[in-house]
């Protein structure tokens, strides 16, 4: 008889588990037993049938069962911009567009609706957790509990005013406020996040560091994107804008660097040595024009990389399995090696890369006992995906996700056979349309 030690809530049974730590393991005919949101056990399920027979359970016969994906970039709510303004640079694309459209639109029920809306579409492609740097923080926080996802939110800083906050003092006041209200929620957690080296000043870069090192907490920003970012920096501040935040203390383990295209050799050597991560944003980065980041430099220098989409403005699509193939594959050309980048590396980086980036990596990112059961599991028995030899290397460089079927955060189910669980899409749909001709009509 089982005692009450091995009494669990769900027993989650797939063709195989890839835990992604230990790197290249490949589990078939396990299990994962869940207790109170937690991962109990990794077993065979022969074993896990006879520990646990009375266990609800879920039998996937045709899946990869992974961590669920990290998304290490992306500001929600701009899902209800996507479309609107393509094929452009990146600053006549913000200056021109994106920027006058929050003027004219950004309010608390924008960010609540538009993050709703990227939620559902994070969820639908097996993102358990995502990293958010936006407006009114506290409603994508809301919108990220009311869906059952974790998120990291970015209590964002810039130097110019908007509907939110007056000034960069203020956007940190309202984003540490909202902090204080929501700090015990587990599924949270939170950054600065202030926007780029080209939008805050070195007073609030420095307020910042302060902070952050009080609170212990991470701090997100976009860098080294574009060769123009540079050219300004050095214009202005007489340096590159790296060696700038490093010069104001804020190159270190905390530091989330998105972008980092144009990196110097020496720039590598100096993230390696400081510890920081960096999110890589492929499809974002080619959509603006901004060029292809050093990944298997950054690699090979013992860079801990993320993936990130970036807005869905930008992208426009939150689809981490696309960012996985398309960054193993631009490496490959780059570099002219087929070995950069294998398979098992883009996973890595889509799981436990991000969960190291935010800071979370004790708790998710792998499939380990102990950690929170963010799981995600992508059914392989499609025709296009058969013969399947290798599930790690179907899973970046065949499956999409059009092929996950499950996903749990913390334990609890959020899409089952491939319908969310506590998500109307349409009525998510709706709001999408509603906020469409609002922004067509301004």
């Amino acid at each position: 008889m089982p005692t009450a030690s091995d009494t669990i809530d769900l027993l989650i049974e797939a063709r195989w588990i890839i835990p992604v730590s230990p790197r290249g393991a490949v589990l078939t005919g396990h299990a994962v037993a869940i207790r109170q949101g937690a991962i109990h056990a990794v077993l065979p399920a022969a074993e896990a049938s006879a520990r646990y027979p009375g266990a609800p359970r879920v039998r996937l016969e045709h899946h990869a069962l992974v961590p669920g994906l990290v998304n290490a970039h992306t500001h929600a709510a701009m899902t209800l911009m996507r479309g609107l303004a393509d094929d452009l640079p990146l600053m006549r694309w913000l200056e021109d567009h994106i920027w006058p459209a929050e003027g004219r639109l950004m309010s608390a029920e924008f960010v609540r609706d538009g993050t709703l809306a990227a939620c559902a579409e994070l969820l639908r492609g097996g993102v358990t957790c995502f990293s958010d740097m936006y407006f009114y923080p506290e409603q994508a926080a809301q919108a990220a509990l009311e869906t059952g996802l974790r998120a990291m939110i970015g209590m964002i800083a810039i130097e110019f005013p908007s509907p939110y906050a007056a000034d960069a003092q203020d956007y940190l006041a309202k984003g540490l406020q909202s902090r204080d209200l929501l700090r015990e929620e587990a599924l949270l957690a939170f950054c600065f996040a202030p926007h780029a080296p080209y939008t805050v000043s070195d007073k609030t870069f420095q307020s910042i560091a302060t902070l952050a090192a009080e609170l212990d907490l991470p701090v997100h920003t976009h860098v080294h994107e574009t060769q123009d970012e540079i050219r300004e920096s050095i214009a202005r501040h007489g340096v590159r804008p790296l060696e700038r935040l490093g010069r104001l203390g804020l190159v270190n383990p905390g530091l989330i660097a998105v972008h980092a295209v144009h990196l110097e050799p020496a720039e590598i050597a100096a993230l390696s040595r400081s510890g920081a991560s960096v999110v890589h944003c492929p499809s974002s980065n080619l959509k603006l024009g901004s060029g292809i980041a050093p990944l298997r430099e950054l690699l090979a220098a013992g860079v801990n990389v993320a993936l990130g989409t970036d807005g869905a403005a930008s992208n426009n699509r939150l689809d981490l399995w696309a960012e996985m193939r398309l960054a193993a594959l631009l490496a490959k050309g780059v570099s002219g090696d087929a070995t950069a980048v294998p398979a098992w590396q883009a996973l890595e980086m889509a799981t436990l890369g991000g969960a190291r980036a935010l800071g979370l990596a004790d708790r998710i990112g792998s499939i380990e006992p102990g950690k929170r059961a963010d799981l995600t599991a992508v059914n392989l028995d499609a025709l296009e995906l058969s013969p399947c030899y290798d599930p790690v290397s179907h899973l970046v460089y065949a499956a999409g996700r059009e092929h996950v079927s499950h996903v749990w955060v913390d334990g609890e189910p959020r899409v089952m056979d491939g319908v969310l669980a506590q998500l109307d899409p349409e009525a998510v749909a709706a709001k999408t349309r509603a906020w469409q001709r609002k922004i067509k009509s301004s």
